[in-house]
């Protein structure tokens, strides 16, 4: 009997850990802080369009951009503008997942 749980432990466990597949990892943001531009890189599996969007601390959206990317490393460039220094979030979102992160403007 406890065989027989284990197992269907073990089976349950393997297949969260297969629907749970990663579309997008790996968010950073180099230099960070940065003065004028920064590099906003991350790693995805397939090809797809994500949304790449910075807000305030308030949350209110200052940049959004739709953005086509391929499988492996993918990296967007992120200038100031006329963006004032402080700490922003930025993120990327695709269908299956939205990651986030700090950045800061000096």
């Amino acid at each position: 009997m406890i065989k027989k749980l284990l197992l269907i432990l073990f089976l349950s466990s393997m297949t969260l850990g297969f629907s749970q597949e990663k579309s997008i990892d790996g968010l950073s943001a180099a230099p960070n802080p940065f003065t004028n531009s920064t590099k906003v890189s991350f790693l995805s599996t397939t090809n797809s369009t994500i949304y790449f969007t910075v807000k305030n601390v308030l949350g209110k959206t200052v940049y959004r951009k739709s953005i086509l990317i391929k499988p492996g490393k993918n990296t967007i460039p992120f200038y100031k503008n006329d963006l004032p220094t402080g700490m922003y979030i930025y993120s990327i979102q695709d269908k299956k997942k939205t990651i986030s992160k700090r950045l800061v403007i000096r």
